[in-house]
């Protein structure tokens, strides 16, 4: 599982790279989606590449986003008694989201995550990940910067 993440604006972005980001559901700064492991989205998420990072979730940072910063419709706190299916906590349905057995949206959840922005920033936001940046593919990596920012 991928989760990607809105990284820069909205100003100066070319139409097409706009409507990309607009598929991926990224459509603010400091906003992240989970996306499946696939040949269509990697390649959205390259077209993105100026604007956005993503990277493998592991199951503990799913957990504690899922617990800190999912949001119901109607932006309803997670709570485990709220959720639908066979999940009675978040433990269980990150795992199940991890091995791409649900989604969240069938879970009740919305599938979006606004985070705050990373505790001591971002690094050079105009600069890749492997220039010592912040955009692009980070692989694991994408865990520590998704904890800075729950």
């Amino acid at each position: 599982m991928i989760i990607a993440l809105r990284v820069r604006g909205r100003t100066g972005i070319k139409g097409d790279i706009a409507d990309t980001l607009d598929m991926l559901r990224l459509t603010r700064i400091n906003h992240a989606v989970l996306l499946p492991e696939n040949d269509s989205y990697l390649g959205m998420l390259r077209k993105g590449k100026d604007y956005i990072t993503w990277g493998e979730i592991d199951s503990d940072t799913l957990t504690q986003l899922i617990e800190k910063r999912g949001r119901f419709p109607g932006r309803e706190r997670f709570t485990p008694e709220d959720l639908t299916g066979d999940y009675s906590s978040a433990e269980e349905l990150s795992e199940a989201i991890i091995k791409g057995e649900t989604t969240l949206e069938e879970a009740g959840l919305k599938p979006i995550f606004r985070l705050h922005p990373p505790r001591k920033g971002y690094n050079h936001i105009r600069k890749s990940f492997k220039e010592g940046g912040t955009l692009g593919y980070r692989g694991e990596e994408i865990s520590l910067l998704i904890k800075k920012m729950i």
